[in-house]
């Protein structure tokens, strides 16, 4: 596919691991496609002449890709540290690899071999910023559309998106209790709030309105505001932190002043096992103050909106955690079955 710089079109190609562009000029798209059909003849025929195209270079590995676009992903990524931690991983395997080299085969091969120490969601978090990584390059001219499609086949694997672990009253005392003092505060905003980690971590004062009492999220994952009330044990915890000069974020590393980040993991992981909680994570708090709602009978429309679910559907999931309402919607059935049993009697 031609791609456009400035007013001039450019077609590239890759033969025999070698990249040729040609600058056909300010021509429209339907000239420039004319011109890379008949490139692509000539190199069917085997008449393909590099002379005639303008530039020749080593094609470019995924290692050099990787750099170019996280230059891209910066300030565009709000999870960059993520984005980073699966492009180093990538590297790992793919990173000596021309482009043109990473075909569907070879990436159905690492997702079989990642699959004996990495689960399905995992795996389709790195295959996604692959596909994401090599559909940038496409768009900037750096590889053809057959190789950008080679990518584009591999599918997903299939994800078990039914897990939902949460913490019992008692247990959430127990994680709290063996937190260190750093992460601590952290811990019981997620449990109060729900708040995704990434949302608490990039959370600045300016967006804490303790006099009002509620907190308001303007960068969430779907895109959306949210407003998120403070409660009487969290107003505690905001008013006790100490808060930085130089530093707009609430919580943050005491070294730096910035916001924490992969740092926490290791911290909360260790306090998982003080408090003796096996097969947790830090999201799983969000399940536990979305859990404790349902049970204590909020309904489900109001915890999908304190959750910032685009959608009821993704709510439903904890629906089962209120017998309650159950239990009331089956019982409108002896007001019903009662009255149509007297009538009955009466009128015999």
């Amino acid at each position: 596919m031609p791609f456009k710089r400035g007013n001039k079109y450019y077609v590239s190609f890759v033969v025999d691991g070698v990249r040729y562009q040609k600058a056909i000029g300010e021509v429209d798209i339907k000239q420039a496609k004319q011109i890379e059909k008949k490139i692509k003849a000539q190199i069917a025929l085997g008449k393909f002449e590099p002379e005639v195209l303008e530039k020749k270079e080593r094609p470019m590995t995924v290692q050099e890709l990787s750099v170019k676009y996280l230059e891209y992903c910066q300030g565009r990524n709000r999870a960059l540290y993520k984005k980073a931690s699966f492009i180093r991983q990538i590297n790992t395997h793919f990173g000596n690899y021309f482009l043109h080299e990473v075909t569907t085969l070879e990436l159905e091969r690492y997702q079989s071999q990642s699959l004996k120490k990495n689960k399905p969601a995992t795996i389709n978090r790195h295959l996604a910023t692959i596909k994401h990584m090599f559909n940038k390059a496409y768009h900037w001219g750096l590889i053809t559309e057959e190789v950008n499609n080679q990518v584009k086949r591999c599918k997903l694997l299939k994800e078990d998106n039914k897990r939902m672990r949460y913490l019992s009253h008692e247990e959430c005392i127990r994680l709290v209790d063996a937190c260190d003092e750093h992460i601590r505060p952290i811990v019981i905003m997620a449990l109060n709030t729900g708040m995704r980690k990434g949302e608490i971590l990039n959370l600045k004062w300016e967006n804490v309105d303790l006099k009002h009492g509620f907190i308001l999220l303007e960068k969430t994952k779907n895109g959306d505001k949210r407003e998120i009330p403070i409660n009487d044990n969290l107003r505690e915890i905001l008013n006790n932190l100490i808060r930085r000069i130089d530093s707009p974020y609430v919580f943050y590393n005491q070294k730096t002043g910035k916001p924490y980040h992969p740092e926490i993991k290791r911290s909360f992981h260790s306090a998982l096992k003080r408090a003796g909680i096996k097969d947790f994570r830090f999201h799983d708090l969000r399940h536990t103050f979305a859990s404790h709602l349902v049970m204590a009978g909020v309904d489900i429309t109001t915890v999908s909106k304190l959750l910032g679910h685009k959608s009821i559907t993704m709510t439903l999931r904890y629906s089962h955690l209120s017998p309650s309402h159950t239990k009331k919607a089956v019982s409108v059935l002896n007001e019903i079955f009662s009255k149509k049993q007297n009538l009955s009697v009466n009128l015999a």
